[in-house]
């Protein structure tokens, strides 16, 4: 090969991993939504205040932030989003139709299983240990929520991390949509 086919390929080659660079700042951030982000964007407006507060800022967020994710749900949100009231349930699935569908596979169902064998997840609440397994599974950076009270719980949220960490996989980060509103 002479020098000049040489500092063409060079060239080529810094070319492409530049694009790589590029290209990988340019991708979105991946964000699983667990079943009440989507409820609270189709119920009626709330009477509590805080929810109120809640589904304000769900809403703002679809509106206005959404477009700066790449967004995920799970068969599990498909199944949760269906039950109750046939008229809101169809409101919840039409809000899923343009969001990408991750399937709950063997090792998501396992990982679950041992947040809930190791405590980090009430056994009564093993369906939010579910959402938080399928995320960490397929690696999304966020799981958005508004469980409080198994999924975005300051005190939980540690033992969370540990179980996970223990079986060899880098957690999801469990937020709320407040902590994605920003730019």
């Amino acid at each position: 090969m002479d020098l000049f086919a040489v500092m063409i390929n060079f060239r080529k080659r810094r070319e492409n991993r530049l694009n790589n660079i590029a290209n990988r700042k340019s991708m979105k951030s991946k964000i699983y939504l667990e079943t009440s982000i989507v409820s609270y964007l189709t119920a009626f407006p709330s009477n509590d205040v805080i929810t109120a507060g809640h589904q304000l800022t769900t809403f703002d967020w679809w509106e206005n932030r959404r477009r700066n994710f790449e967004v995920v749900a799970s068969e599990l949100v498909i199944q949760e989003a269906s039950l109750g009231d046939a008229q809101m349930a169809q409101k919840r699935l039409a809000v899923l139709k343009d969001v990408e569908i991750l399937f709950v596979n063997d090792e998501g169902r396992n990982l679950a299983k041992i947040l809930v064998g190791k405590k980090a997840v009430p056994e009564k609440a093993a369906a939010d240990a579910l959402h938080i397994a399928v995320a960490t599974i397929e690696r999304i950076e966020f799981l958005a929520t508004w469980n409080f009270k198994h999924i975005a719980n300051a005190k939980m949220q540690a033992k969370i991390e540990e179980a996970i960490r223990a079986e060899g996989y880098e957690p999801t980060r469990i937020c709320t949509l407040e902590e994605l509103l920003g730019e």
